[in-house]
């Protein structure tokens, strides 16, 4: 029963998700496409997810003990979106990720807590009590973080030319590392490797919660409500720039993976 009601609410927000693809992926596609990648060899951008094992460590390899802001050798299965390479996506690559993401562990387990807080406030209160209506929320909450990425980490991010990905610090420090996860909310980087406000990923989930006011409990349809979850959006997105900061130091410390210089930008931090 549990599996079932979790089931009905996916299927009930996907039917709404399905017909924003359908009609926002050609248009998306359209407009960002044609000078893809700005400066950038066409071949470059269509393997973002490859692992790029051998990429230029020689400049500022003698830095590594100051740190610098840059890519991961090898793609993270729980956080799709941390940056394997320095060079632009194209909208292919956004929706890569974007896929990647909706069925990424962090998202699934997300939801999940989510649920569970969601659970112990009796939120939406209609929903009710029990493994059903904790199977119902999971749904909820997968819906809207599937939503919050196909908007944010591709169909804006593609409009508006824009890197949904996260470039991650080599050596982070804890309050340098709270703070670059706060600014990368409202801060992302351009296809041309330039720092920019982060107007897919401040849309996409705003969207996202206009969308799931479709599918949610009437109790959840207002403004004050909507706004709240977009505030607890946010809130969840710095929790998560904060484990992307320390996730590839994790992997360096067991010898799997480590972080590598931008060229773009002298791994500047």
């Amino acid at each position: 029963m549990l599996l079932k009601n979790t089931l009905r609410a996916l299927l009930f927000s996907s039917r709404f998700l399905a017909l924003w693809l359908a009609a926002l992926t050609v248009p998306a596609l359209a407009c960002a496409q044609q000078p893809s990648g700005a400066g950038a060899p066409g071949s470059s951008s269509t393997k973002p997810d490859s692992p790029q094992p051998k990429q230029e460590a020689s400049p500022q390899s003698g830095e590594s003990s100051r740190g610098f802001i840059g890519y991961v050798t090898s793609r993270s299965i729980v956080f799709p979106d941390i940056a394997t390479n320095p060079r632009p996506l194209s909208p292919g690559g956004k929706f890569k990720i974007f896929v990647n993401q909706a069925i990424s562990p962090a998202y699934v387990l997300g939801s999940g807590v989510s649920a569970a807080f969601n659970q112990a406030n009796n939120s939406p209160s209609s929903t009710g009590q029990g493994w059903d209506a904790y199977g119902t929320r999971v749904g909820y909450s997968m819906g809207r973080a599937s939503s919050t990425s196909f908007f944010g980490t591709f169909v804006f991010a593609s409009m508006l030319r824009q890197d949904p990905r996260f470039f991650p610090e080599s050596h982070p420090r804890f309050f340098r590392a709270i703070k670059y996860s706060a600014e990368r909310i409202v801060v992302t980087r351009n296809d041309k490797g330039n720092d920019v406000f982060n107007s897919s990923g401040l849309l996409g989930p705003l969207a996202a919660e206009a969308l799931s006011n479709v599918y949610l409990p009437r109790s959840e349809q207002t403004g004050a409500r909507t706004m709240e979850r977009y505030g607890s959006d946010l809130a969840w997105r710095f929790a998560a720039n904060v484990f992307k900061e320390y996730w590839p130091t994790i992997f360096r410390d067991m010898h799997l993976q480590k972080v590598m210089p931008n060229p773009a930008n002298g791994g500047q931090m």
